[in-house]
């Protein structure tokens, strides 16, 4: 049975519920910063071992199908920030056998580097959402004085 946006269902705890709300459209994410995103989950990939996506997606830790993981890198599907996260993680933990020390070091410093990027681009809002603290920030408040003596 299919609910309304406006029907109440069980919320996480027994005895509550939660109102369900419609969900909003997410704007579109213009292609160059899709691209953007796809060549950063590309690059990691490469640098942990796995020269095709089919690699990478046939380990069974991997987050994201193969079909999945095409469309990120080609810029024809933008991942939630939390998709990236996890293949981020992914490349850099669990890269190919083989890698020799300095090259693992250098493959988290760039799983480092990308999720930096990541976070700067609009597609996440981040930035959107550090400037609305700072706007929301109260000024300080005034303390008591104490007399000197």
């Amino acid at each position: 049975m299919r609910r309304g946006p406006a029907q109440a269902s069980l919320g996480p705890h027994p005895g509550t519920f939660r109102q369900e709300m419609p969900r909003k459209k997410s704007e579109p994410v213009d292609q160059d910063t899709a691209r953007t995103i796809g060549g950063l989950l590309r690059g990691l990939r490469r640098a942990s071992g796995y020269r095709a996506v089919r690699d990478a997606a046939a380990q069974p830790t991997c987050p994201a199908a193969q079909q999945t993981i095409y469309a990120y890198e080609r810029g024809g599907l933008v991942p939630s920030l939390k998709q990236f996260m996890e293949l981020a993680e992914f490349y850099a933990t669990r890269h190919r056998d083989g890698l020799a020390e300095e090259a693992r070091t250098q493959l988290r410093y760039q799983a480092v580097a990308a999720l930096m990027r990541v976070l700067s681009l609009p597609a996440y809002h981040v930035t959107e959402a550090l400037d609305l603290i700072q706007r929301l920030q109260p000024p300080p408040a005034r303390g008591r004085r104490r007399g000197g003596g």
